[in-house]
């Protein structure tokens, strides 16, 4: 699958990723004027459960509930 992932700035000089299927908006929920884009067209196998670049775990189960992925709030 293609993906396009967007960060943001944390502290410590640390970012947020967030991962959604190509060409599609950011969610609702997920909109926040912070998120710069990343990488367009990112492509992950489409068995992946984590994109560790971008410590985002949990992939397919994230994509398949929220139709999403983020940086989970532990790292």
């Amino acid at each position: 699958m293609r993906l396009d992932i967007y960060r943001r700035a944390e502290h410590d000089g640390k970012f947020s990723y967030l991962a959604v299927p190509e060409a599609k908006n950011i969610p609702e929920e997920a909109t926040n004027t912070d998120w710069e884009i990343e990488a367009r067209a990112f492509e992950v196998d489409d068995n992946a459960d984590q994109i560790a670049d971008f410590d985002i775990e949990n992939l397919s189960g994230q994509m398949a509930e929220k139709g999403y992925a983020m940086t989970s709030v532990l790292h």
